[in-house]
């Protein structure tokens, strides 16, 4: 909704996409390089969200232990160094990022927080028309999310100094392509004037 050529936010939602401790942790499997950096202002974000009570949605990649759920192409890496397994600490979320009760945990196995999730369903149900999006790492999980959310008519803010891939190189090239599409590029300081 435009007024006054800035976009209305009417009813907000946070999503902060895979930050568990196999991505994020020195010394984690699959380790994202510019996650640190990160998790400050995703932490500064999740306070703004809790205290305006606008839904928070920690999406998290869960995998059988048996690595049957795991796309083909990341297989042979599951086999070797299995990542994100359900019920492991490695697939818990980092403890400054940790999720209180009330907020939304949904669970998914593609780089989409979309695909053969309930996200649209529970975005719609509460009602939700803008999102704001956080998290590792931009080329995959963010960079699908953020697409899939697009396609799907939401308003969408990407957050470029709460999201991380492994290089800067890598991220912001990622961020011009979403840019490109329509996709709203903000920094952390400038949430607070969105809500």
């Amino acid at each position: 909704m435009l007024q006054e050529g800035k976009y209305l936010v009417i009813k907000p939602a946070l999503l902060i996409i895979d930050m568990q401790n196999d991505f994020i942790r020195e010394g984690s499997p699959l380790r994202i390089g510019g996650a640190g950096a990160a998790i400050g202002n995703m932490a500064d974000i999740l306070d703004l969200f809790r205290v305006k009570g606008h839904p928070v949605i920690h999406v998290l990649r869960i995998h059988r232990q048996d690595g049957s759920d795991v796309e083909i192409s990341r297989r042979d890496l599951f086999r070797k160094t299995p990542f994100a397994v359900e019920g492991t600490p490695g697939s818990e979320v980092i403890s400054e990022l940790s999720p209180r009760s009330g907020e939304y945990i949904i669970h998914k196995t593609r780089m989409s927080a979309f695909m053969g999730t309930d996200l649209d369903l529970l975005l719609r149900s509460l009602g939700a028309d803008t999102l704001f999006v956080t998290g590792v790492q931009t080329p995959n999980c963010i960079r699908t999310t953020v697409f899939d959310a697009f396609a799907l008519n939401y308003e969408t803010y990407l957050v470029d100094d709460a999201v991380a891939a492994q290089t800067p190189e890598i991220h912001q090239s990622n961020v011009r392509d979403m840019a490109a599409i329509g996709i709203h590029i903000v920094k952390t300081e400038e949430i607070r004037g969105f809500l």
